[in-house]
């Protein structure tokens, strides 16, 4: 028998973009962006209450189906509680379908709202931070953004075939899949540059462009350059030209997003690390240096906002 939490109980957190890839670390590397969206939950009367504003706010459901909702259902069931209803408020500002890691913040929030509300009731399984991941990474289908979302500051992260058993344990056991990360100690000297155009891009569309193979060159290619990113990340920023090199995907999406591609290798041939965040269209800038005099002016031609952003820590519940 599930526990009920009682009405009135309150839940409130902040959670940040993420970035992925990174370059070379093809869903395995990713970094907390300092562009938040706040999400509140107060258990309430029967029903779901549901309002939204700010970004995307227009085009998402207000009901069930809504991500953050099914996230904090999922949450709640992981705790082994349930609530007889809930008031939900999302206020966001995580750009959607710009390569901002937007879905995996909104599960990581609302994965996170559910864990405010079962410590605040002090009843339930509270959910431990490979917890989060976990289950945050099975709504994504890969950890990069979302572990980032879940620990702040660089990740790097995997996932690795487990078993589990099922129910007791004595009816045997399940294959599925596990998702871990861990946080990279970024050089304090590195700064974070966004830049987000108005146009949006399909993340489903973008990787149904990538081949099923690549030549070994291309492979050993950027395992060379995913490794050397972990130590321009962490200790040598001048690393970071080479470090974010890459074969396995963005010359394969560069036709259905000219000006992003545009944007990264304009950049690139000023000495900027350069690279598209995620599967698009927004561009990052990792660098220890000044960007060009000229970059906004550049930016804004090609249809993007440039704006420094911090490298920002995990979700936090206030």
């Amino acid at each position: 028998m599930k526990s009920v939490l009682p009405v009135g109980v309150h839940s409130a957190i902040r959670v940040p973009a993420s970035s992925a890839n990174l370059g070379p670390g093809f869903d395995c590397l990713g970094i907390a962006l300092g562009i938040y969206d706040d999400i509140s939950a107060t258990v309430g009367e029967p029903g779901l209450r549901i309002s939204v504003s700010g970004e995307g706010a227009h085009g998402v459901p207000l009901d069930d189906a809504h991500l953050v909702v099914r996230a904090i259902n999922s949450g709640l069931e992981a705790a082994g509680v349930t609530v007889p209803g809930l008031d939900v408020q999302c206020r966001n500002s995580i750009p959607h379908s710009r390569g901002l890691g937007s879905s995996a913040s909104a599960v990581v929030g609302g994965l996170a709202v559910a864990d405010g509300l079962v410590r605040a009731a002090g009843v339930g399984n509270p959910l431990s931070t490979e917890t989060l991941i976990q289950l945050a990474s099975d709504f994504e289908g890969h950890p990069d953004n979302a572990s980032a979302s879940v620990l702040g500051g660089a990740v790097v992260s995997w996932s690795e075939s487990v078993v589990s058993p099922v129910g007791d344990g004595t009816a045997g056991t399940t294959p599925g899949v596990g998702y871990f990360a861990r946080t990279l100690a970024v050089h304090p000297a590195i700064r974070a540059f966004v830049m987000i155009p108005q146009f949006e891009s399909s993340t489903a569309i973008t990787r149904g462009l990538l081949p099923d193979a690549v030549a070994r060159t291309d492979a050993v290619f950027n395992v060379s350059r995913a490794a050397l990113a972990v130590v321009a990340l962490t200790a040598e920023p001048d690393l970071l030209m080479p470090a974010t090199q890459d074969r396995l995907h963005q010359e394969y999406r560069a036709p259905v997003m000219p000006a992003t591609a545009t944007l990264v290798q304009w950049l690139r041939e000023r000495g900027v690390p350069a690279t598209v965040s995620g599967a698009g269209p927004t561009v990052l800038a990792l660098t220890a240096s000044e960007l060009p005099a000229q970059t906004r002016d550049k930016a804004a031609e090609l249809g993007f906002v440039l704006d420094e952003v911090e490298i920002a820590p995990g979700v936090v519940v206030h």
